[in-house]
């Protein structure tokens, strides 16, 4: 998932989408909607990207959702616009300066013998056994 998806998707899910409860919360609320407004900007008010952030909005939770955004994000090549990367990079790190901030931000992967890593982590794909485990 590129930056800018994954900072969309972790600002909904700290609830950026529902307002700010509180100081440090608005500024996680301000970063997201400057992102969106970017988008809005560069790829149009009506836009399918657009839409999807909306109705992800309004459903934080739902996978299919948070999907969607995904391809029509990719579909306009979003992670590959300067602007929009630099509104992105700048929320994540809003959101992970707040306690518990890396925990919402993720990642997805779909398909076969996919490993995603970011941030320092590592990721294996295994496609037999899995060394240490009696049952695989």
């Amino acid at each position: 998932m590129d930056p800018v998806t994954t900072a969309i998707i972790a600002s909904i899910a700290a609830g950026a989408g529902a307002g700010a409860k509180d100081v440090v919360a608005k500024a996680i609320v301000d970063g997201y909607q400057a992102l969106k407004s970017l988008i809005k900007r560069k790829f149009g008010e009506s836009s399918d990207a657009v839409k999807a952030l909306e109705e992800l909005e309004n459903k934080p939770d739902s996978a299919g959702r948070k999907q969607t955004v995904s391809e029509e994000l990719a579909a306009v090549k979003a992670g590959d616009d300067p602007d929009l990367l630099t509104a992105a990079q700048a929320l994540l790190e809003q959101i992970k300066a707040q306690p518990g901030g890396e925990h919402h931000i993720q990642q997805v992967a779909q398909g076969s013998y996919i490993a995603q890593a970011a941030q320092g982590s590592t990721a294996t794909v295994y496609t037999g056994n899995i060394p240490g485990r009696k049952d695989g």
